[in-house]
């Protein structure tokens, strides 16, 4: 009867729905260990796009032993002349550049710590073992140094993980304080309403504290504050989407994508190519990769290079907008369409 009893008690208190759920934290648990651990164990550079300038039959020798050297951590390619490896350095077209001197043993190497300071100094470490082995020795001249205040080039990729964390958290408060799904176009426009109000606080608090009141980040205020604003709603838009299709699950399917995916390819901890293939590649698709790569490009790189990752960040914010509404419009539509149940008399 006890034993009957305790069973009837696990059954009323744990539900199939609470099992499937518990189940899912479970998955996203162990995809969280796996996507970390996976992407940053082991940072090894690849197909690093990197620049050198020589004399015509020098630098061809030296790009060709460059891009055999095992493993193939650079790509190289030969520029014309020190002031253009500078401006594809700014541009991030590359990110870095050897510039060989034939009549002096030593060889200049320009790296940009803003984008990363660990690859900066992967690149010196490669560099220096490689002219070492020509009897030769290196300048390291860092063209966009990271600040003194900005420990590793972290700086960006912690305050775009703020400003993720601030989108999906606003979004999931949403859905728990009155239902994962708006029950109509009207409640979705006012989530939406709600969730760009927010992502203007907070992407205006999120500058200034990195800009103004930490100095972790150098640039423009406005432009982060802008930044900051798209992350924010853009993940905020597309937690209300997933939502919106999947109800509470779309919060999970939200930590799936920014969290678990996007953290650990974003080039925040390693650059991207320092990441395995699919981490790099999947990356600057995800909002904290292209959110991350922006924050860089204001603070060192003078807001070059932003095009192709505010289009990304846009796209989620827009598809996120879209979703949301027309998953509202049809959750209305089906509950109009439903009979009413028949009245007694």
């Amino acid at each position: 009867m006890t034993e009957t009893s305790f069973l009837g008690e696990v059954k009323d208190a744990v539900t199939p729905r609470a099992t499937l759920l518990v189940l899912g934290v479970i998955a996203l648990q162990l995809l969280f260990i796996a996507s970390y651990v996976g992407a940053l164990h082991s940072p090894t550079p690849k197909d690093v796009p990197f620049g050198v300038v020589a004399p015509q039959a020098a630098a061809q020798q030296a790009v060709t032993r460059l891009n055999q050297l095992p493993g193939s951590p650079l790509d190289a390619r030969t520029v014309s002349d020190e002031a253009t490896a500078r401006d594809k350095i700014l541009n991030r077209d590359i990110d870095g550049a050897l510039i060989i001197n034939p009549a002096r043993t030593t060889d200049t190497l320009l790296v940009a710590s803003g984008g990363g300071t660990v690859l900066a100094t992967t690149l010196e470490k490669y560099l220096t073992a490689l002219e070492a082995s020509q009897q030769r020795t290196i300048r390291t001249v860092d063209v966009a140094p990271a600040s003194t205040e900005d420990f590793d080039g972290l700086s960006s990729f912690y305050v775009v993980v703020g400003w993720c964390v601030g989108g999906y958290l606003c979004a999931s408060i949403l859905a728990i304080s009155s239902g994962a799904r708006p029950a109509n176009p009207r409640r979705a426009v006012i989530r939406l309403v709600v969730m760009a109000l927010v992502s203007i606080v907070g992407g205006l608090g999120g500058a200034v504290i990195v800009g103004p009141i930490l100095g972790a980040l150098p640039g423009s205020v406005m432009a982060l504050w802008g930044l900051g604003a798209l992350i924010t709603f853009a993940v905020g838009a597309a937690t209300l989407a997933l939502q919106g299709i999947f109800g509470i699950v779309g919060i999970g399917l939200a930590i799936l994508l920014v969290v678990i995916a996007g953290n650990p390819s974003a080039g925040g901890a390693f650059p991207l190519p320092m990441l395995p293939p699919f981490w790099k590649a999947i990356g600057p698709a995800l909002p904290p990769g292209a959110g991350t790569w922006v924050a860089r490009s204001i603070a060192y790189f003078k807001g070059n290079d932003t095009t192709g990752p505010l289009l990304v960040l846009s796209a989620w914010a827009a598809a996120g907008i879209t979703i949301t509404l027309l998953a509202s419009t049809l959750r209305a539509k089906r509950q109009n369409s439903t009979p009413l149940p028949p009245q007694t008399p």
